[in-house]
């Protein structure tokens, strides 16, 4: 038996055949790329303190479903790296501030920042947000001992010149 198009039903059951099997295989590509990203996503989610993407996991998805997935995780890479080193360099700073000012993290958020492993912290808005706070606060008080301490060292120098202390003995006062 021939059908119109000059080809037997063996070999159209044959086409159909190969064409399920590359269809299968495209459903269980994409189902895979899927759970791959949902992984990404979920950990990048717990990290970021993000809610995570909105797909139908019951639907094969598409490819521009697939896309929208990829650009997603990307931006939330980015987003993470961006946060990542934000919090760093603001971490580094804080703790040079908190050596300065021979204070110790007395706040469970100060203890996360300066004690916990960098890994762990999470990059949520909130906390890099509490994290410029804290960065600021230390800058503030250490602006004011600043401040302070030029106003000791005016009064000093005001108290010395009344009591007319020679040049030596200030300096020799001045290391201490």
């Amino acid at each position: 038996l021939q059908t119109e198009e000059g080809s037997t039903i063996l070999q159209m059951e044959k086409n159909l055949r190969t064409r399920v099997e590359v269809l299968q295989k495209q459903k269980r590509d994409r189902k895979q790329e899927l759970k791959a990203l949902q992984e990404q996503d979920r950990d990048l989610c717990d990290i970021l303190c993000t809610a995570l993407f909105s797909i139908d996991t019951g639907a094969v998805p598409s490819l521009e479903d697939l896309d929208r997935y990829r650009r997603h995780v990307a931006s939330l890479n980015a987003l993470k790296e961006q946060r990542r080193e934000e919090f760093v360099s603001n971490r580094r700073q804080i703790i040079l501030l908190m050596e300065e000012l021979d204070h110790t993290p007395d706040t469970s958020f100060e203890r996360d920042v300066v004690c916990e492993d960098e890994e762990a912290f999470c990059l949520s808005k909130d906390n890099i947000a509490a994290l410029q706070d804290l960065l600021q606060q230390l800058e503030a008080r250490r602006a004011l001992n600043e401040a302070v301490c030029a106003e000791l060292r005016s009064r000093i120098v005001a108290l010395w010149d009344r009591l007319h202390i020679p040049e030596e003995e200030r300096q020799a006062s001045a290391v201490h």
